[in-house]
């Protein structure tokens, strides 16, 4: 086929295991620096340039400069939504990292996935929207409810200039550790903002953790209940 986009080039940067980790290591939705990506990559610096100099090429990471520092991250949401997708289908076929790190069970509860909760936690917020009636699943994807409205709106969430932004307000993504649906999307990003903002939830230092303080994990049973 010689017409529509071309995928072989975006397949090219996502096949080399380099360049595979250093996106990997940008769904964090931190900017890293090109030594801490090579560091992530397990790659020399001077290998890790060549690779970002491609990647950035291809449209994939962006970089931003800080004083003397350049950093990188992500070109954006749609990046991130991809290899979300695609994390989800390397757990669904099986194709797994063999070695399991310490904090492996704590990842697989609650994490950062970009700017979205990810792992048990982010999949029982969307089975709890879900089974209350506040999101639900159509032709196109998942979309919020009149309920779901007022919800947001109780919950503290501004949903205008979410709904403004180009960004879709409510997304699917294929957890790849619970191997089931959490939320993405801009929603998504506000829930997990709204909890860090409670201080019920915090992100670990230097990883992708979140970790619930006790009037946290209570508040948050209370607010995403599972429907019966």
């Amino acid at each position: 086929m010689k017409e529509g986009p071309d995928i072989s080039r975006i397949g090219a940067m996502l096949g080399d295991p380099a360049r595979a980790n250093i996106l990997t290591a940008l769904m964090s939705g931190k900017a890293l620096t090109a030594g801490e990506l090579a560091y992530e990559a397990g790659i020399t610096p001077a290998t890790a340039s060549g690779h970002l100099r491609k990647l950035e090429e291809s449209g994939l990471i962006l970089p931003r400069k800080q004083g003397r520092h350049r950093y990188f991250t992500l070109a954006g949401d749609e990046v991130a939504h991809a290899l979300e997708t695609l994390m989800g289908l390397a757990a669904e076929r099986g194709h797994l990292r063999s070695r399991i790190g310490p904090r492996d069970p704590d990842l697989r509860a609650a994490r950062v996935c970009y700017d979205h909760m990810a792992g048990t936690a982010g999949v029982r917020i969307f089975d709890s929207l879900l089974g209350r009636g506040l999101l639900e699943l159509g032709g196109t994807g998942v979309s919020l409810t009149g309920p779901g409205r007022a919800w947001a709106t109780a919950f503290g969430i501004d949903l205008a200039p979410l709904e403004s932004a180009r960004r879709p307000l409510c997304r699917t993504c294929l957890d790849w550790s619970e191997r089931r649906t959490h939320l993405a999307g801009s929603l998504g990003a506000a829930i997990l903002a709204n909890l860090q903002a409670r201080r019920w939830a915090q992100r670990l230092q230097n990883s992708r953790v979140i970790s619930f303080s006790d009037d946290g994990r209570a508040g948050f049973e209370t607010h995403f209940p599972l429907a019966n």
